[in-house]
């Protein structure tokens, strides 16, 4: 019995395969900090639409841009990406022997690279862009934009009908391979992994040495380039390399307050939050002046002020209390998730039909 507990513990201290823990720990970080960031974004963007708009329209293209310099550098530096690297893990390229292991501070390999970026940073965008798709077709189909016979109104219901069952499949894929991870049958907690060619373990004694190793390298002084041309490609290269160590020093600091925020907007506590910031509720306006002289708004009141027209199936806007056509301010906000007239952040499900006592 100790000679086969012995021979147990010698083959866990042996292999560097991480456990289930620390994968999901690492795969959840990044997780938490785009809808932390999202809310942040927003705030700003509500507190001053004129200055931050743009970011809260164009927050996905952002975040994804700044997550491929983040991951990039990361890859290229210690052979891991940034929520790995805090975990003390690493990237090995599949097919490595133990003895021609590289060190983590040499890198991926170009392909494994590139693999390893289009999976961590491309196809969470893409999976991001199709949720919302389908949430915006969803809303079409409810509010019945097309016409009942529309071709395209028959593929986007077939289209919305299919969607849970391949995310269900997909989710599922990943749920078996987790499993498979915990029993000892795989390699990789991750499918995507296996893809991009590459399994996870810990960092070694010599990773860290050779990591301290190479970052003492970095802050000696290098020599100036000789031609124009390498100094220009030395001036991008130190440009970016300052940019994601910047980010990734602002991430490390603020993992625990973007994880915190993720916490206190979360749906299970929503209930809490609004019992401790609870207000009571303003009395209602004694009267309302109508802003005549705003150059976005037509004179009289019945008339729209996207078409200029009188108003059809009137619809008011919930942040901000404007009402236009259905249709205009419907295809308005889909196109720029803001007020026509204010430039609040809004989406279509903040449209509320106005019904007068004549329908």
């Amino acid at each position: 019995m100790a000679e086969h507990g012995a021979h147990i513990t010698a083959a866990s201290v042996v292999d560097d395969q991480p456990s289930i823990f620390e994968v999901v720990a690492q795969d959840s970080l990044m997780t938490a900090v785009r809808p932390a960031l999202q809310h942040v974004v927003k705030v700003l963007a509500e507190s001053n639409p004129a200055h931050y708009s743009f970011f809260w329209r164009w927050f996905d293209e952002i975040f994804t841009l700044l997550d491929l310099l983040l991951q990039q550098h990361y890859l290229s530096k210690t052979s891991a990406s940034f929520s790995e690297n805090f975990y003390g893990l690493k990237r090995i390229v599949m097919g490595d022997t133990q003895k021609l292991q590289r060190l983590a501070s040499a890198g991926l390999p170009k392909q494994q690279l590139w693999k390893s970026i289009m999976f961590l940073v491309l196809l969470p965008y893409l999976k991001v862009k199709l949720e919302k798709l389908v949430s915006s077709l969803r809303e079409e189909d409810e509010y019945s934009i097309h016409p009942p016979s529309s071709l395209w109104k028959q593929f986007y219901r077939a289209f919305l009908a299919a969607y849970p069952f391949v995310n269900m499949a997909w989710e599922g894929w990943f749920l078996v391979q987790q499993l498979r991870y915990i029993l000892g049958k795989a390699q990789h907690h991750s499918p995507l992994l296996s893809l991009a060619g590459v399994r996870l373990g810990r960092l070694t004694v010599q990773d860290i040495q050779a990591l301290e190793h190479k970052a003492a390298e970095a802050s000696v002084t290098p020599q100036p380039a000789s031609s124009i041309g390498e100094k220009i490609k030395s001036a991008l290269k130190k440009a970016m390399g300052g940019a994601a160590l910047s980010l990734s020093k602002g991430l490390s600091v603020g993992v625990f307050f973007l994880q915190f925020l993720e916490w206190w907007y979360s749906s299970e506590n929503q209930e809490t939050i609004k019992s401790l910031t609870a207000l009571p509720t303003p009395p209602p306006p004694v009267h309302l002046n109508y802003n005549s002289d705003s150059p976005l708004l037509p004179k009289m009141k019945t008339v729209c002020p996207l078409c200029r027209k009188n108003r059809v199936n009137d619809t008011v806007l919930a942040t901000s209390g404007y009402v236009f056509c259905y249709r205009c301010v419907f295809n308005y906000v889909r196109s720029h998730q803001a007020c026509p007239i204010t430039g609040y952040p809004t989406e279509v499900q903040h449209l509320i039909k106005l019904y007068s006592p004549e329908n």
